[in-house]
């Protein structure tokens, strides 16, 4: 499926080709705490398919609790997470579902780090909404 995002403030656009079936949720503590949300939605995207239309991102380097490292892309204007991606080899970037324009037609297919989920998070059916704010 042909996708095309971008950052909160535009700075940031690129197209990439995702299978709509990898989407997946991250519960951990480290996607909660980056996200300042529940969980963090990503769609893996091969090198090859990946393009970066304009700007160019900021880059952060966590060290996860395994020791493994990521990098972290994000618009350096407005701060919206685009990527993740191992820091030495980009061959797999980790695309953040909310960035896409297509965002609707990807719910996830899996979760992982379902031990670090916030137990209020699984069903919101019953939480009080409005359609606006």
């Amino acid at each position: 499926m042909k996708v095309e995002g971008a950052c909160h403030c535009g700075y940031i656009s690129f197209a990439a080709q995702i299978d709509p079936e990898a989407v997946r949720l991250c519960h951990c503590t480290d996607c909660q705490t980056l996200t300042g949300s529940a969980y963090r939605v990503t769609v893996p995207v091969s090198a090859e398919s990946f393009q970066l239309r304009t700007g160019e991102p900021s880059i952060y380097l966590k060290t996860a609790e395994s020791g493994n490292q990521r990098a972290h892309a994000f618009c350096p204007r407005c701060g919206t997470p685009i990527y993740s991606a191992a820091p030495n080899d980009t061959r797999t970037y980790g695309v953040r579902v909310g960035t896409l324009r297509q965002r609707a037609l990807l719910p996830p297919k899996h979760q992982i780090w379902y031990r670090s989920a916030l137990p209020w998070a699984a069903d919101l059916r019953a939480v009080a909404h409005s359609d606006t704010q």
